[in-house]
């Protein structure tokens, strides 16, 4: 069957987080109906930049979440509630990463977007649900920590490991649910401007009104997925901070100062100059007068090297994991030492 042709009038959900994924020739502008803005250049370096680093990331991600994976699994009989909460982070990040693959090609096709609305619907589901879900389970694993280590609460986190699984639960529902508009608009459309096929929010096809409905899909993002975990990282790791300063000191407090530091500064530096560029685009789209074509542009072309950088945490967390924690480190040279052992015989 046939994608449905997407008119020039129509507003797709171009913008979003994943609106970087997919690829165009042009891009309406909606206050000059018979101005077309030229997007070869930004065509040009999306179409060389996705595929390569798409392409590295999901291969690296795997195996470094995979291997995490196995550390984990070997390990089962002893997780800690740090452990469960990383064994669901690993899953979230295996599943968005599988997803990498088909934007990397729906890039360098210039066909665009080959797999049917069917894949689309899925592909755009897995990866929001588990990129909500990845975010939140870092601020549960940053409550989680400071719970371990305020006297008040560090006994009731010992004895309570359930309370851990049933947060994880409840982020699962959470990212779920917050999925649900892609599996309900996502489609494979065809622009008409570009003689592509992309994947994106079909507003138009149940007479929404979608500059609307993308402006509080944005701010729901940016409150979701950067202000509200910013707000609780900041305060969790000075409160953090605070009590490791005022207990012992000593080997073990230097190492997990290195770990607090080194996840809430991957975290910040990976998400932040996206966040910001996000947050530029919506003011553009919020605003009444028209957009440039050379600021339109220049927006396109910084959103798609911000969420390159974005997508590449999925990849940081495994590294983090193994170079700073010597609990992880022994468990994964005890698995290569098994498994060269095995080898050998």
């Amino acid at each position: 069957m046939e994608a449905p042709v997407m008119s020039s009038d129509e507003e797709p959900w171009w913008h979003d987080y994943m609106d970087v994924l997919n690829n165009f020739n042009y891009s309406y502008d909606q206050d000059y109906e018979d101005d077309i803005c030229d997007m070869t250049e930004y065509l040009n370096f999306a179409n060389v930049l996705i595929p390569v680093v798409y392409s590295v990331a999901f291969v690296v991600g795997i195996l470094g979440n995979g291997l995490l994976l196995g550390v984990l699994m070997k390990s089962r009989k002893v997780w800690s509630t740090t452990d469960i909460l990383i064994l669901h982070r690993a899953v979230a990040d295996i599943l968005l990463l599988v997803t990498l693959p088909f934007w990397a090609v729906a890039s360098a096709s210039d066909a665009g977007w080959v797999f049917g609305t069917f894949f689309c619907k899925v592909t755009g589901s897995v990866f929001t649900m588990n990129f909500y879900c990845g975010i939140f389970l870092l601020v549960c694993f940053s409550v989680s920590y400071l719970l371990s280590i305020l006297p008040s609460t560090k006994e009731f986190m010992k004895k309570k490991p359930w309370v851990v699984q049933a947060c994880c639960v409840v982020v699962w529902i959470l990212s779920i649910l917050l999925s649900v508009p892609n599996w309900n608009f996502l489609e494979s459309v065809t622009d008409s401007r570009g003689n592509t096929t992309v994947c994106v929010r079909n507003y138009a096809k149940r007479d929404l009104d979608g500059t609307s409905y993308k402006i509080v899909a944005r701010w729901l993002y940016h409150i979701l997925s950067f202000l509200f975990p910013s707000v609780v990282l900041v305060l969790c790791y000075l409160c953090i901070l605070w009590q490791l300063r005022c207990g012992t000191r000593g080997f073990q407090k230097q190492r997990t100062f290195k770990v607090i530091i080194a996840i809430m500064a991957v975290f910040f530096l990976c998400w932040t100059p996206f966040n910001i560029t996000l947050l530029m685009d919506t003011v553009e789209i919020s605003s009444s007068s028209a957009t440039e074509c050379g600021t339109q542009t220049s927006l396109e072309k910084a959103l798609i090297a911000t969420s390159v950088l974005a997508f590449i945490h999925c990849c940081l967390n495994p590294v983090l994991y193994f170079f700073l924690d010597v609990k992880y480190q022994q468990q994964l040279m005890s698995m290569w030492t098994k498994t060269s052992d095995s080898s050998v015989f």
